[in-house]
C-alpha cells in the first residue's frame, strides 16, 4: 500500500488541491517565510514542493544571488509550473523519509503538509536540521483535523453527524498508513528536543463555507479517497455524494483544520576564544 493518500498521480484532485492550499495558505506561509529572515543571496530547501508557488515566491525573494532547492516525491506538477523557468531553482525528485540530503547547506527550510505523510517522519524532521547552516531557519506546516469537531459550525445536526462519519474516514485511512496523532501538534517540543533556538509554533483555524476555497480542498480529498473508504465499508457513497453537496452549497460551513506552524533556528556556530 502507498504511504501517501493523496497520490499526486490523480491529477484532477491535486489540481484542486494544489489550487486551494496556494489560494488559502500561501500568504501565511510567506508571511513566516519572511519572519524567517528569507533575503538576498539566501540558499533555500522546499520540501515536498507541490504546485512550485512557494518556491517561486522563495526565488523571487532570495533574487539572483541565490537558490532554491525543490523535491517533491512526484514533481510531475512542479514539471508544469512557471517557477522551472527561474535559473535560481533546482528541482530534485526526491523521498525525505529514505534519501539523503547535503548537510549544513541551506538558510532557510520550509514544509507544508509533508511530514505527517512520511512513515519515518521522526528521521526526516532530524534530516532537515542537519541540512540547516548553523543559524539557519526551518519553518514546519501541518494540519490537525482532531483537535476539536469540525462541525461545529453546521446547525443541522443529521448533516453534521454525516459529515462527521465521512471525515472519520479519512482518519481510518491514515491511520493505516501510519499516520501520527501527535505529530502536529507536537512539533514545538519535538523542535525544542532537537536542540533549535528561538523556537514558536503557533495554529490557524478558520470557518469554511460551501463553494469556498477551503471547501474545494475538503471536496478534493474526499473525492480521492472515496474508492478506498466505500470498498472497506467505512462509509457510503451516498454519505459521500452528501458531503460533497454540501461542500458544494453557499449555506454550509464548517472549521478548518488547525494548520499549526513551528519554527526554530538552528544554533549559530560559538566564536572561537582566543
Amino acid at each position: 500500500m502507498k504511504t501517501y493518500i493523496f497520490d499526486n498521480a490523480a491529477e484532477t484532485e491535486t489540481a484542486q488541491r494544489f489550487d486551494s492550499l496556494d489560494t488559502n495558505y500561501n500568504p501565511r506561509t510567506f508571511r513566516f517565510l519572511e519572519t524567517a529572515g528569507i533575503a538576498p543571496g539566501c540558499q533555500c530547501l522546499e520540501i515536498g514542493g507541490g504546485s512550485g508557488s512557494v518556491a517561486a515566491c522563495m526565488a523571487e525573494r532570495v533574487g539572483p544571488r541565490g537558490s532554491v532547492l525543490v523535491t517533491d516525491i512526484e514533481p510531475r506538477f512542479i514539471e508544469r509550473s512557471p517557477c522551472r523557468t527561474l535559473a535560481n531553482i533546482e528541482l530534485r525528485r526526491h523521498d525525505i523519509g529514505v534519501d539523503p540530503l547535503p548537510e549544513s547547506a541551506f538558510d532557510l527550510v520550509h514544509a507544508r503538509l509533508v511530514l505527517l505523510h512520511v512513515p519515518q517522519r521522526h528521521l526526516a524532521l532530524e534530516k532537515l536540521i542537519r541540512s540547516l547552516k548553523p543559524g539557519g531557519h526551518l519553518v514546519i506546516e501541518e494540519f490537525d483535523g482532531r483537535l476539536f469537531d469540525r462541525t461545529t459550525p453546521l446547525p443541522d445536526a443529521p448533516a453534521a453527524k454525516s459529515f462527521r462519519r465521512v471525515i472519520d474516514a479519512l482518519f481510518q485511512l491514515m491511520d493505516e498508513r501510519g499516520f501520527d496523532i501527535d505529530w502536529p501538534r507536537g512539533l514545538y517540543r519535538r523542535f525544542k528536543t532537537a536542540g533549535l533556538t528561538d523556537v514558536g509554533m503557533e495554529g490557524h483555524v478558520s470557518v469554511r463555507e460551501g463553494a469556498s476555497p477551503g471547501a474545494a480542498l475538503d471536496a478534493a480529498n474526499l473525492m480521492q479517497i472515496r474508492k478506498e473508504a466505500v470498498a472497506k465499508g467505512l462509509v457510503t457513497d451516498a454519505e459521500i455524494d452528501a458531503a460533497l453537496a454540501g461542500l458544494a452549497s453557499e449555506s454550509f460551513a464548517m472549521f478548518s483544520p488547525i494548520m499549526f506552524t513551528a519554527w526554530g533556528r538552528r544554533p549559530p556556530k560559538r566564536a572561537s576564544a582566543g
